[in-house]
């Protein structure tokens, strides 16, 4: 059971009561308690979204079993104006409202409920009324008996230790509760003159030697963006929490909230350690970037409708840049496999036919329909969107070499720092132009500012990366050059038929002979096949631009089209070492520069280990490379 009190204000409290009767078929039960209600009619919501996320979410489709009673347990009449409101009328000053609620996903925006854990996204659970928005909150958890549960939450603790508090309805809608038999890893660390602690709370499966192999990971990445930031955010109570559900029936998910995040996915540390420190360190980097360094879009948070930005390209982007450039600082990540990440992004958006049609900016205000959105009806997503995280990575990647190269000494990191210091909080939230000023302010040319969101950003074009990443030591390159191809696509072969499962892109070949997803390739260039590789030696006879010939079904009808088979179009990201290129010393000095640690703080050395050979191995191998054994964080015991 859980007691939530709001602290009397003008003589108004509010409890609410959770107690799980029913956890194994992922059921709680609720109970709300306002007193010094003035309005005649109490107007209680289920939240609608949720912090961090852009889409609607409609919480209220999980809550059932309603009733309520005023202060000497007499039954009020509750009216549903719509679908995630109550309004409670005939009550004396109080209202007591009870329903229960049923969660059962385990991710950074739902509540899930069982045996072993009740995992809490507070607007996925509590009801709220209008009126009592401001006021400060005590909160008291009563925990199942036998149940060895735990509490981990970034909501301030008291003299009590199942008693913590709130200020307001928007700081304890964003404190995420997980309660469990959890694991925790705890330390302070001393930045700009302020102490913060730590506390890394794990409910998963891995054993001890893993968890401390991972709190090393975890604090050499933090350190890194200590380093960037200059200082750690002033955490309201002094205390930043990471809750990690690693299990195995989690659904791999991050989500940012001012003091804490949620981590969670199907995988372990065990087995995939560099994977879950890389959700981390995005997810930690928003405890600057979007939680403090604020959109004004965003803020403040509406609970009863979509919240649209069009600045998610940089809250959320720049984001997704730093997250994986902060582990590789930390030295978790080698070379070729920052390289890899490099690729795979760039691969995306370069291809994408969405960036025709909207900018960034575009894309970022097309979050609501996107952002764990869902829809029963086909969309044209993949040729008309970029997501607004990758879009906006690639952003920060042109605009961070673009400044490396054009401006000796600076870099994106000074920009993020000068956000930091003009927009340290809630209070002073930021709009497009003052990005674009400070970019300005920052370099001292506001004219390169100003074009460089004309062109790329509220624009439609891309920097070339070819020639930034070569500063570096970095090649750009077709990755199966002279390859004839169908085009991007994916495809389900089995049984002699290939299904197309995702729509063809635009101006590929498929697209313009006709075929949609959904529909079925029965032959290419008249022959047979029963598998991919018997499509790839199909193709392998052709060179770009050849015209074959290919059979398809579509939605019953058989048709026969003429394709001109086109280059593949996958790009790849290779070291010049990889290449065959020489790093010269200004080569390494700006890769260095731009990839190198920063953190003064020195961790133990990172690496792997075989347990079959008992040979350790660089950190980012995942293979023992003489026996083939999968390697592990920690050694044998």
């Amino acid at each position: 059971m859980i007691i939530i009190v709001l602290s009397v204000l003008c003589g108004q409290t509010v409890t609410y009561d959770i107690s799980f009767p029913n956890a194994v078929h992922h059921e709680a039960r609720v109970t709300v308690r306002w007193t010094g209600v003035t309005d005649s009619v109490l107007e209680a919501w289920m939240s609608r979204s949720s912090p961090g996320r852009y889409a609607l979410h409609e919480f209220a489709k999980n809550v059932y079993d309603v009733s309520a009673v005023d202060s000497k347990g007499r039954t009020l009449t509750i009216f549903r104006p719509n679908p995630y409101q109550w309004n409670v009328s005939g009550h004396d000053g109080t209202v007591i409202l009870s329903y229960t609620v049923f969660g059962d996903r385990v991710d950074g925006t739902y509540l899930g409920i069982d045996r072993s854990h009740a995992h809490i996204n507070m607007p996925a659970t509590f009801m709220w009324a209008r009126g009592f928005d401001e006021r400060p909150m005590t909160i008291s958890f009563h925990l199942p008996k036998n149940s060895q549960w735990k509490i981990a939450t970034q909501l301030k603790t008291t003299s009590e230790a199942t008693t913590f508090t709130a200020p307001n309805l928007q700081y304890f809608m964003d404190s995420p509760t997980e309660l469990s038999d959890y694991k925790i890893r705890q330390w302070t660390s001393v930045a700009d003159g302020r102490t913060a602690s730590f506390r890394l709370v794990i409910h998963s499966n891995d054993t001890p030697p893993y968890l401390d192999a991972y709190e090393t990971m975890v604090k050499a990445v933090t350190a890194e963006h200590q380093a960037l930031w200059g200082a750690f955010a002033p955490y309201d109570f002094g205390e930043y929490t990471f809750i990690a559900d690693y299990l195995p029936y989690a659904d791999r998910d991050g989500m940012e909230h001012r003091n804490s995040t949620i981590l969670t996915s199907s995988h372990s540390i065990t087995s995939d350690a560099v994977r879950l420190v890389d959700a981390l360190s995005h997810e930690f980097f928003h405890s600057w970037n979007v939680e403090r360094i604020r959109p004004k879009s965003l803020e403040p948070f509406d609970f009863t409708r979509v919240n649209m930005s069009g600045e998610l390209w940089f809250a959320e982007g720049f984001t997704s840049y730093y997250g994986p450039l902060l582990v590789k600082r930390a030295g978790i990540t080698s070379i070729d496999d920052f390289a890899k990440g490099l690729s795979n992004n760039l691969n995306y958006v370069l291809s994408s036919p969405g960036s025709k049609f909207s900018s960034a900016v575009d894309m970022s205000r097309y979050a609501p329909f996107a952002d764990a959105a869902t829809s029963i009806d086909a969309t044209n997503r993949s040729n008309m969107f970029i997501s607004y995280y990758n879009y906006g990575d690639a952003i920060a990647l042109g605009l961070d070499l673009t400044i490396r190269s054009t401006f000796p000494g600076l870099s994106l990191d000074d920009m993020m720092r000068a956000m930091r210091k003009h927009h340290p909080d809630v209070s002073a939230p930021y709009t497009m132009d003052d990005l674009r000023t400070t970019l300005g302010a920052v370099v001292h040319d506001q004219a390169f500012a100003d074009r460089f969101f004309k062109r790329y950003i509220e624009g439609k074009e891309f920097v070339d990366y070819a020639a930034l990443l070569r500063r570096a030591g970095f090649v750009l390159r077709p990755a199966d050059s002279g390859k004839a191809s169908l085009g991007r696509v994916r495809m389900n072969v089995a049984k002699g038929n290939a299904v197309i499962t995702s729509s063809p892109l635009i101006n590929t070949p498929l697209y313009a002979a006709g075929v949609d997803k959904g529909d079925t390739l029965t032959m290419i260039d008249g022959k047979d096949f029963s598998s991919r590789n018997d499509i790839d030696s199909i193709l392998a006879h052709h060179h770009p631009d050849d015209r074959i010939g290919i059979d398809f079904v579509q939605r019953g009808m058989k048709y026969h089209a003429e394709v001109v088979l086109e280059e593949n179009s996958s790009l790849e990201v290779v070291p010049f070492e990889t290449a065959g290129r020489t790093v010269t010393p200004a080569i390494d000095a700006f890769r260095q520069s731009w990839l190198g640690k920063k953190s003064a703080e020195e961790f133990p050395t990172l690496r792997k280990y075989c347990p079959e050979c008992k040979r350790s191995y660089e950190f980012h191998d995942s293979f023992c490379p003489l026996d083939g054994t999968k390697l592990s964080i920690v050694p044998q015991q």
